[in-house]
């Protein structure tokens, strides 16, 4: 399968399944389009990232996960944090954390 193939399916459901989880947890922080538009946001900035840079570091797997999902867990928390300012950062690093979880094994398993 092509790689701009694959980054799509698994950009898709990465975004459906960060939805489902980070839009009910940030439900104090705004609108749910605002909210809506927030995670959608977050899934952009770091999902093109993981596919496409951090693979040209030439990490073993173990380690490439561990860094791409850290550094995505902690960007998308900071722009939660950021876009909903009467969020905690640990709501904001919890909703991240728990939607970046569903999100990486259900791509694993999908994939």
């Amino acid at each position: 399968m092509p790689l701009l193939r694959a980054w799509l399916i698994a950009f898709a459901i990465t975004v459906v399944s960060e939805l489902s989880i980070a839009v009910p947890l940030l439900e104090t922080g705004g609108s749910r389009p605002r909210r809506i538009a927030a995670v959608c946001l977050a899934q952009l900035v770091t999902h093109p990232s993981v596919w496409f840079i951090w693979p040209l570091f030439g990490l073993p797997r173990p380690w490439f996960l561990l860094l791409a999902e850290g550094f995505a867990l902690l960007t998308e928390a900071a722009i939660y944090r950021f876009s909903f300012q009467q969020l905690g950062w640990a709501r904001c690093f919890a909703a991240s954390a728990l939607a970046n979880a569903v999100s990486v094994f259900a791509g694993l398993w999908l994939l």
